[in-house]
This record gives structure tokens, sequence and C-alpha cells, in this order.
């Protein structure tokens, strides 16, 4: 399977994309590579494209501007798409720095391009509606996460979304992202394994 015949079969699977639709977008679609450490988007910087991940790992971090930490905010892995979804669709600065975490390889589109597919094709309109519901539930559920779950719930859900996490990146991100101290990820990581 292709590179893009992957993507049109996830965009099938994601939003009952056909085939005559997804062939509207083939021309518009560009590969490219990041080094690991490389930015997708930066903080203060418009984000003007859509992303699908055909391999690799991103994080979508902030910087605390008092004490400099920073604090993962998402991860997006294979065969997921990757944006900063805010800035994206306002075409305003972004509050958040997305990078690659390994040596990573996406498909991408310009937002002009996704524009003029929303325009001429209901497939792509529903696509876009469908990306927009995906990213409001990312960040409630993220929000929702703090609030109603203990840091063990959130890294089952973590393993679950994202199963090769663990053996790509260092653990002091997974605990960034869970909000709890590295010492509190190996107790719970002996406690599963003790399962």
């Amino acid at each position: 399977m292709t590179e893009i015949d992957l993507l049109g079969y996830a965009l099938n699977q994601f939003a009952g994309m056909d085939e005559e639709a997804f062939a509207l977008s083939i021309p518009y679609w560009q590969k490219k590579h990041y080094r690991k450490g490389e930015f997708y988007n930066e903080y203060k910087n418009v984000c003007k494209h859509l992303g699908f991940i055909l391999d690799g790992v991103f994080r979508t971090y902030y910087v605390n501007e008092e004490t400099a930490e920073e604090k993962n905010v998402f991860f997006f892995t294979q065969n997921q798409i990757v944006v900063s979804y805010k800035s994206f669709v306002n075409q305003t600065p972004c509050n958040y720095y997305t990078e690659s975490m390994v040596d990573s390889t996406i498909l991408y589109i310009h937002i002009n391009h996704m524009n003029q597919l929303y325009a001429q094709s209901q497939p792509w309109e529903h696509f876009g509606r469908l990306v927009a519901e995906r990213a409001f539930n990312l960040a409630m559920d993220r929000a929702e996460d703090f609030l109603f779950k203990t840091a063990e719930q959130r890294y089952l859900e973590l393993i679950e979304q994202h199963p090769d996490l663990y053996n790509a990146i260092p653990l002091y991100h997974i605990s960034s992202y869970l909000g709890i101290q590295g010492p509190s990820l190996s107790r719970i990581r002996k406690r599963m394994v003790g399962r």
C-alpha cells in the first residue's frame, strides 16, 4: 500500500471519505520528514498545515513563563492527524509548540487547499467537522481527566491511545503529560506489572 493509499484508507475509516472525494485532495498533499527535535509548529506562529503522521511521535507542549518548565499537553502518533487546531482554523498565533520527538514523517495539506476542498465537496466539509469535533473532545477529555481521573487511570488511557509511546520517548515526558513526578510514574508502572 502506498503512503497516499494509506492516507485514503485512514480518511475513509475516520470520516467515510469515498475514493472520488479523496482523489480531489491528492495533488495537494506533500510529504515532509522531521528530525528529532524539529518543530511542526511553534509558539506564536500560525499553523498553516494539517498533517497525517505516517510514522513518528509528536508532542504538543507549552512553557511556563515563570519557571521555564515545559508541560506536555498532547501526544500524536502514527496514523493520527497532527494540527494546532485553534490556530489552524482561526489562522491566529498558536499558544503551544508541537515538536517531533523522534525522526518522523508526515503527509500535510495547506489551509488554503483545505478551504478549497471544504467549498467544493460535501465529504470534505464532513471531514472538517469531524476534525473539529475530535479536537474539541480531545481538549475536553484532557481537562476532565485532571478533574475526574487518577494518575493511574490517565496512564492506562495513554497506553491505550499510544501503545508505542513508551519505547519511543523518555519517561519524564510521560510524567509531564500525566502531571506527576518521575517516582510516582515508576510506582504506577510497578503496580501495573504486578497485576
